[in-house]
């Protein structure tokens, strides 16, 4: 009998993160939740197991070296390894978010989540990582940070967003980084596009549900070992850069 998948996703309590982790849980996988609020995470993981899920919490503040690492601690006791690690937590930092008025702060509070948190998990991981067979990273980035997508004349992301959107756009830049790094390892890393899900980030105004919103991140989480590395991707498949 082979072993069970293992895999963390962060932000997993609620929205997209909890479909990912449903989704991966069906699968036979043990699925980690990490999310700083403990009632919330519980919660999560309880209607997880009633669903069949092989859930277990993890309490995981990406912010806070000394939460990662104890989430890798955990990890390590338990399992000691991680297969596929899904950094789903971020933030938006309200609106609106005019560049000649958005506050430096509410920039460094959205980088620090979606872009360096990242960076911290994925780091702090990476040795649970490098002891699986199969290691899969997905980055929940998305498609209003595709430079690309920006700059299109009628683009729907004409709106301003100094915050959110260039966070995303950091993350992708980021990724490209590891995939380069680590590409002579097994290890493929890959950012997915959810769509636009109605979640609390964007008030539920979103036209996707949360579980559509996961189909492509799990896609990604389960690629073969020829997959590919350093892309991003949504359900349509490749999204411009």
């Amino acid at each position: 009998m082979s072993e069970q998948t293992i895999t963390l996703v962060t932000g997993a309590n609620k929205g997209i993160g909890y479909e990912i982790a449903a989704g991966l849980g069906a699968l036979g996988w043990q699925v980690g939740v990490g999310a700083r609020d403990a009632q919330r995470r519980e919660s999560a993981v309880e209607k997880l197991r009633a669903g069949g899920a092989d859930a277990f919490g993890v309490p995981l503040d990406v912010t806070d070296d000394e939460s990662v690492a104890a989430a890798a601690a955990l990890l390590d006791e338990r399992f000691g390894r991680l297969d596929v690690l899904v950094n789903n937590a971020a933030v938006v930092g309200g609106f609106p978010q005019e560049p000649t008025k958005i506050s430096p702060d509410v920039i460094r509070e959205v980088v620090e989540t979606n872009v360096i948190g990242v960076v911290r998990v994925i780091n702090t991981m990476l040795p649970l990582l490098r002891r699986s067979g199969s290691p899969r990273i997905v980055n929940l980035s998305s498609e209003t940070g595709s430079l690309a997508r920006q700059s299109e004349p009628g683009s729907d992301f004409s709106f301003l967003s100094a915050g959110y959107m260039p966070s995303k756009t950091f993350l992708n830049a980021i990724t490209v980084q590891y995939a380069k790094e680590l590409g002579d390892t097994n290890i493929l890393i890959n950012n997915a596009c959810p769509g636009y899900v109605a979640t609390d980030l964007n008030g539920f105004r979103g036209v996707r549900t949360p579980e559509q919103g996961a189909a492509t991140p799990i896609r990604l989480a389960t690629l073969p070992d020829d997959g590919p590395t350093g892309g991003f991707f949504d359900d349509q498949g490749v999204v411009p850069w």
